[in-house]
């Protein structure tokens, strides 16, 4: 009935493992075995299980008492095991703590190696363009090497290379660096350049010298043609303080001859070089620098002219200067630069001058011979009183008889160094004011005279000595001086003649000693020596003077100023016809 109802079965076991859901998978089978048991089966199932309890347990018994080492090594190994799943475990955790350290750290290590591959990617492409980076490295060496031996163009190439490779790469430290020294090097180069601008060169290597400054562009338009005419200023300058400033003479003729040839030089290349742009360019047009320049040129010329002219003594180095002036104006005028016209006052004044200084010479010097003569007879000189006038306006020799008069001769002397150093160089403008100098010193001595006469005690003989001074003066030196200065302007001997009111006193003074009648003067002193006359010394019949002098006393002074007289006939300047 069991077996032919398998159906029923196998639901009513699908029934109770619903209704026993408790059961595990393990026991599902057995519990459906205890489903298709009869009821007299599921009675005896206790005893059976609880026999097979039994004698499973007894196996077990017997298994663990003939097995219990293993039992005993299984529990060690067990609690071995425990410990170390402990210590594993604790060790696990240290890990989980380090873990994120090791990821930090192999963070870092994939970084550090990156940038060692780049730095290695960098080596291999710098060894690779070694030569090239050599090269470029070297540039400053090269272009230093090329200005100190005036290889401006390569120089300048290379610059030109330098800027555009920093131009291009603006942040790299290399090409930065590189870019500043060679602006240091530029720099020099400039500094040479302008060195060069200063020293004496022509318009071929100015053209190329401002080329180059123009290829650096460093400067304007404007400052370029400022600098050009600096340093060219500075060279002129640097001429002129070579030359000898103690000589007035010799610096003044090398200071014209300088700007005669050198001034000229720097306007024409100014001019050729900075070529004005008719197109009215504000850059290409100076504002009227050149003109500035030239005209700071001329002043600072004719300033130095005026400092050093009083300086010449002598009037044929007036002359001379004045000539190369005024050819250097002229040839300066042929750059607009012709100067001729402002000349004449600086001469004038230099020529005024040393006239003035010459007159008060002669003036002084015969006022110290006048104050320091001795009033004796002289010798008289063989020519006669009239042959001054015999000898006509060609010769203005003066005359001989003057020597009787040391205190006349010096002045004479004196008046006729005037007149040579007047000669050469004698401007028409000053006719009158240097006869109006001249004038004075006439009126000088005569005022001499007068206050000599005044403060004076002479003797009886010393005072008809001193009459013949004063005649000899007023009727030999003064006409004679009318007629040197006639020499030097003609008809200019007519304005010191028309002065002869200056002689008045002179004239008076005569005029009241007319009780003392001044002897003749005769043809010569040696008559006497022949019979025929008595000696005349001075212009005067000396029997009865030398009688009342001591002639011890007479001798001792005819011997001093007979060296005296010697010394002044040495001293005599003839004025040239």
């Amino acid at each position: 009935m069991e077996i032919g109802n398998p159906t029923a079965d196998e639901s009513s076991s699908a029934t109770m493992a619903e209704l026993l859901p408790l059961a595990s998978v393990s026991q599902q089978p057995y519990v459906s075995e205890l489903l298709s048991f009869t009821l007299d089966r599921l009675h005896k199932e206790p005893e059976l299980l609880r026999v097979d309890a039994e004698r499973i347990r007894r196996q077990m018994q017997e298994v663990a008492v003939n097995n219990y080492r293993s039992f005993i090594s299984a529990a060690d190994a067990l609690v071995s095991i425990r410990h170390e799943v402990s210590s594993i475990d604790k060790h696990l955790e240290s890990l989980i703590a380090e873990v994120p350290k090791l990821t930090s750290g192999c963070s870092e290590f994939i970084e550090s190696a990156e940038q060692i591959l780049e730095k290695r990617k960098m080596n291999q492409t710098l060894l690779a363009n070694h030569s090239t980076l050599l090269d470029l490295l070297e540039i400053p060496q090269l272009m230093d090497t090329c200005v100190r031996n005036g290889n401006y163009d390569e120089a300048l190439d290379l610059e030109a290379f330098v800027s555009k490779l920093s131009t291009m790469h603006p942040k790299l430290p290399v090409i930065q660096a590189l870019a500043a020294e060679v602006q240091e090097i530029t720099k020099s180069l400039l500094s040479q350049l302008l060195q060069k601008l200063r020293s004496n060169i022509q318009l071929p290597e100015c053209l190329r010298i401002i080329g180059y400054l123009r290829r650096i562009g460093v400067y304007s338009e404007y400052e370029m043609r400022l600098q050009f005419l600096r340093c060219r200023e500075s060279w002129l300058s640097g001429i002129l303080d070579d030359l000898d400033q103690r000589n007035a003479y010799e610096y003044l003729k090398g200071m014209v001859n300088c700007h005669r040839m050198h001034l000229f030089d720097v306007v024409n290349q100014y001019r050729a070089i900075f070529a004005d742009d008719t197109s009215g360019s504000e850059e290409n047009y100076d504002g009227g620098l050149l003109f500035s320049w030239a005209m700071h040129q001329i002043s600072s010329h004719l300033k130095t002219l005026k400092v050093m002219l009083p300086k010449i003594t002598e009037g044929g180095s007036l002359s001379n200067i004045l000539d190369q002036c005024m050819y250097c104006a002229m040839g300066l005028g042929w750059v607009g630069l012709d100067f001729r016209g402002l000349l004449p006052p600086l001469f004038e004044e230099a020529v005024l001058n040393l006239f003035s200084k010459n007159m008060n010479t002669a003036v002084e010097n015969f006022q110290l011979v006048l104050d320091s003569h001795r009033w004796v007879p002289l010798p008289a000189v063989g020519f006669s009183s009239n042959s001054f006038g015999e000898e006509g306006q060609e010769d203005v020799t003066p005359p001989p008889n003057l020597m009787e008069h040391p205190p006349l001769a010096v002045f004479v002397n004196g008046v006729s160094a005037a007149m040579n150093e007047l000669r050469p160089c004698a401007p028409i403008s000053l006719k009158h004011i240097l006869a109006q100098e001249l004038v004075k010193g006439l009126r000088t001595v005569s005022d001499s005279l007068l206050r000599y006469n005044t403060t004076r005690v002479l003797r009886e003989n010393e005072s008809v000595l001193f009459l013949s001074l004063c005649r000899a003066f007023v009727e030999v030196a003064y006409p004679h001086c009318a007629t040197c200065f006639g020499r030097c302007y003609p008809g200019g001997s007519s304005l010191i003649t028309d002065g002869n009111h200056v002689f008045e006193g002179l004239n008076r003074l005569l005029t009241t000693s007319s009780s003392r009648q001044l002897p003749k003067r005769v043809q010569s002193a040696e008559t006497k020596e022949n019979g025929d006359s008595p000696a005349v010394e001075n212009g005067v019949v000396v029997a009865d003077v030398n009688e009342a002098e001591n002639k011890n006393v007479v001798e001792e002074d005819n011997v001093n100023n007979t060296s005296s007289e010697t010394q002044n006939e040495e001293q005599t300047v003839n004025p040239k016809s």
